[in-house]
């Protein structure tokens, strides 16, 4: 059975970084895959992406040799099962709040005793290239569990939550955590706070040998972060550098500017 290597070097205490992909484009998955990033996240929680499209997308993934992970819409068992069962090597579940959702979490991913999947399918086990006896048998110690720590309630509920066995690692939502941190009036947090809460999640992540996760918006801030002990990091996604790209050029060559002289006009 093919080994889950950002699994294995999350566990070693080393970074992995990839990026999501947002488009849909299978084509472009089969790109993305072979740049050079350890993992490739499909979301299907705020995408078009449908259930067909993320099927092909991890196989392409997977036959590249790069980790196909899937975020799914909701910490729903069904949503959970049908990812793993169509090929995703791991479950990124949005919005984990407290234990119980932490530990449901966890059980969908894993096959008896260890947690309550049901058997099924008929390509997961192609993109562990293997049988399908043989993925039954072995995969629950090769699937890569994340959980999303986006909202105060999660940073609040952090040592019960990270202390649930089988997560390998915890990914924080900077956009979400800080939406749900906005005053009454809708002020955002302050620095120091989201300062303070990510230092938190940081903390209670090495309390409990969980690695910890962040979205990142450039490589200097990923950089950053893995100087400071962070692990599992995502940088942008597809849809955001061909739009960095496509802004780059434009600037570049001064359409930028001639844009702007026309608006006046």
């Amino acid at each position: 059975m093919r080994p889950n290597p950002v699994k294995r070097a999350l566990k070693a205490g080393q970074p992995s970084i990839g990026t999501w992909l947002s488009l849909g484009s299978i084509t472009a998955t089969r790109f993305m895959a072979r740049s050079g990033f350890s993992w490739l996240t499909v979301d299907i929680e705020h995408s078009l992406v449908d259930w067909e499209t993320a099927t092909h997308m991890f196989a392409s993934t997977a036959e590249a040799g790069c980790v196909a992970l899937a975020r799914v819409p909701a910490n729903r068992h069904d949503h959970i099962k049908r990812v793993l069962d169509n090929g995703a090597m791991g479950v990124v579940v949005p919005m984990v709040n407290s234990k119980q959702e932490a530990e449901d979490a966890v059980a969908a991913c894993l096959y008896p005793p260890q947690g309550n999947r049901s058997v099924g399918g008929s390509v997961h086990a192609l993109n562990f290239d293997t049988t399908a006896a043989d993925y039954y048998a072995h995969v629950n110690e090769e699937l890569l569990i994340v959980l999303q720590c986006e909202h105060i309630t999660s940073v609040e509920n952090a040592d019960a939550i990270f202390s649930v066995p089988g997560i390998d690692a915890i990914f924080v939502g900077p956009n979400d955590l800080a939406a749900s941190m906005r005053a009454k009036d809708g002020k955002p947090p302050s620095g120091e706070a989201t300062s303070q809460a990510m230092k938190h999640i940081l903390e209670t992540c090495k309390k409990h040998k969980v690695a910890a996760g962040v979205h990142c918006g450039s490589a200097e801030e990923a950089r950053a972060r893995i100087e400071d002990g962070w692990q599992f990091l995502a940088i942008g996604s597809e849809l955001k550098m061909m739009l960095d790209g496509t802004a780059r050029i434009i600037k570049g060559v001064g359409l930028d500017q001639q844009k702007s002289e026309m608006a006046k006009y």
